[in-house]
């Protein structure tokens, strides 16, 4: 896909094609089509971001919100998106035993009760035993320090997403 592609999609198409860049987020892509025309691959990106940034705490807990947990429920029951599916395999979390399962499970568990949304990270850029040192590393952070952590992690997962659209090679972005 070309950026040419990009600026001549109508809405509907655009939401369809980059409505999970922004994990189920739909609304993130809506709002950016109409910042049309876009440059390039990284104008692109810095609309998705801008509207990220531009959020109120609450909408940035609500896009964290809808990721899901890593190796978590809905990977059990086979609900992930299949962007979240690809990264998550690619992880090595869909072969965890059943004692990484319920340690990832209760450190998720405590990620959760603390901060009030889903550990996020971008499973594409770790591996099944980084996973849970990060977890709970993490867990010992300030609120306000996590969220942005959180949130910058979204926008790796973001970044990846956009350059696999586009056939890109994310290292050489």
């Amino acid at each position: 896909m070309d950026i040419n592609k990009v600026n001549s999609m109508d809405f509907g198409e655009f939401v369809e094609v980059f409505g999970n860049v922004i994990e189920r987020c739909p609304l993130v892509a809506a709002a950016v089509w109409s910042q049309r025309p876009f440059l390039d691959l990284e104008d692109l990106e810095k609309h998705f971001f801008a509207f990220i940034d531009a959020l109120p705490q609450s909408g940035q807990e609500g896009i964290l919100r809808c990721h899901p947990d890593l190796a978590g429920r809905e990977l059990q029951r086979g609900t992930l998106t299949a962007e979240s599916q690809r990264e998550q395999s690619g992880a090595g979390l869909t072969t965890l035993g059943a004692g990484e399962r319920r340690r990832l499970a209760e450190l998720n568990a405590q990620y959760r009760a603390r901060f009030g949304f889903p550990f996020v990270l971008a499973a594409r850029l770790s591996d099944r035993e980084a996973v849970p040192r990060e977890l709970a590393r993490r867990l010992r952070r300030a609120p306000a320090q996590e969220l942005r952590a959180a949130l910058g992690e979204v926008k790796k997962i973001g970044r990846l997403r956009l350059a696999d659209l586009f056939g890109k090679d994310p290292a050489r972005l």
